[in-house]
């Protein structure tokens, strides 16, 4: 909800493409129509979603970057109780999309850096891999997801 209510923000960890419809573009939106107030770090900046048959153009956050960020937003009281002039903390994290696996691996650390913060916080993992029998991510991950995320 918003800073002004005493619920807990999101901290959304998701893709963003310049064209589509996906990750953060598409989970931030209805969430703050709910209400609630939604931090979000982009894990890509694509040109459009890995599906097409053209490819894509864009980056990948690194896990070094997501991290980076997170110290920040710690530093000043963005993670916990006195952000924002004494705003909520983050009660829940939301990733989707993850485009590398030294990333996957910093979201283990930032979720048990939140977690630490705040034990009542709720992780919601949408593994986006891929579909109709094609990967979207470096098969690798998969692995990550099996012995750390899950």
């Amino acid at each position: 909800m918003t800073s002004t209510t005493s619920s807990p923000r999101i901290l959304s960890i998701q893709s963003h493409v310049a064209s589509g419809y996906v990750g953060n573009k598409v989970a931030v939106f209805p969430l703050q129509l709910l209400g609630y107030d939604v931090d979000i770090i982009n894990s890509v900046q694509f040109s459009n979603h890995t599906g097409y048959p053209g490819g894509w153009e864009g980056d990948v956050l690194d896990g070094d970057r997501l991290l980076k960020l997170v110290e920040g937003m710690e530093r000043n009281g963005l993670l916990s109780n006195g952000g924002r002039g004494g705003g909520d903390r983050v009660g829940h994290v939301l990733t989707g999309y993850i485009g590398s696996a030294s990333f996957l691996r910093a979201i283990v650390s930032v979720v048990e850096k939140i977690k630490a913060l705040n034990p009542a916080c709720r992780y919601v993992c949408d593994p986006v891999l891929g579909d109709m029998g094609r990967f979207y991510v470096p098969e690798g991950l998969v692995q990550i997801y099996i012995e750390s995320v899950l």
